[in-house]
């Protein structure tokens, strides 16, 4: 089995907006949430999907999840803590570390080319035979709804969904006050590679040298299956058509890029 990696820092210490406790073992992938994001067109940014594996609980900290002969780290954030614990009691009650889960993907992509971007999963709730009730019951294992801007990046040789965070007044509020590492933090969009060999526009791809106005990203919403083999995405369907108008995003700002990249480079010398 390959060895696993520590998960890297903007995965472990991602800084919420104040939001409301949830409830234990909650499997609805925050829909009442996505409710009061949707704009008049219902489109939101999204990356949800359901992953069955083997939970394995290293220590207090650190978890991962074996999808086939691969291991990933699973990790949650603070608001989700809760579910995170009635996993551990649902394991122990039943014996069984094999478990439905439903999940956020992650990707961290590195700027050498040789190195390959690694792939981890944000714990939201496990469906506990209640699937009917939960996005689990939309969906098969290893199928996820992705809604993003469909594009290429540049440490990154696939084309991807960028799934940013949806605007709300109250995320703007948040990050006015927030400094600017935690608010980087918090912006960061997830890159997710895709194969989509026949889709209907092509991945955007910005070329820095060019000097007329390139366009834009199009807003894609599909029904995507993970592929751990590759560890990427693959195309499923189409559950709504490409458009040039992606819903309110939050994006962090080169300045407050420049200034964190500044703080870490100082930090480390």
């Amino acid at each position: 089995m390959a060895s696993i990696e520590p998960i890297p820092n903007e995965l472990t210490k991602i800084i919420p907006p104040p939001q409301p406790s949830p409830e234990p073992e909650q499997v609805k992938a925050d829909t009442e949430e996505q409710k009061d994001l949707a704009e008049d067109s219902g489109r939101i940014f999204q990356a949800v999907g359901v992953i069955t594996g083997k939970v394995n609980f290293i220590n207090e900290n650190q978890s991962t999840v074996t999808i086939g002969r691969k291991e990933y780290p699973l990790f949650y954030i603070p608001r989700k803590q809760r579910a995170f614990e009635a996993l551990k009691k649902e394991i122990e009650a039943s014996g069984s570390p094999t478990q439905r889960l439903i999940v956020y993907p992650k990707a961290i992509h590195f700027p050498r080319k040789d190195q390959l971007s690694q792939l981890a999963f944000q714990l939201v709730g496990f469906d506990k035979g209640r699937e009917a009730e939960a996005v689990s019951g939309e969906l098969q294992d290893m199928e996820f709804k992705l809604s993003g801007l469909w594009q290429f990046i540049p440490v990154c040789p696939t084309p991807c969904i960028s799934v940013f965070r949806n605007f709300t007044k109250e995320r703007l509020e948040y990050i006015k006050t927030a400094d600017p590492t935690k608010k980087v933090k918090f912006m960061k969009a997830s890159h997710l590679p895709l194969l989509w060999k026949d889709a209907p526009v092509r991945p955007f791809r910005f070329n820095p040298k060019a000097t007329h106005d390139q366009g834009h990203p199009a807003f894609v919403e599909i029904k995507a299956k993970f592929l751990p083999a590759r560890d990427v995405f693959g195309f499923v369907e189409q559950l709504a058509e490409p458009t040039e108008t992606a819903p309110r995003f939050l994006k962090a700002s080169k300045k407050d890029k420049a200034l964190v990249q500044q703080t870490k480079t100082k930090t480390k010398s």
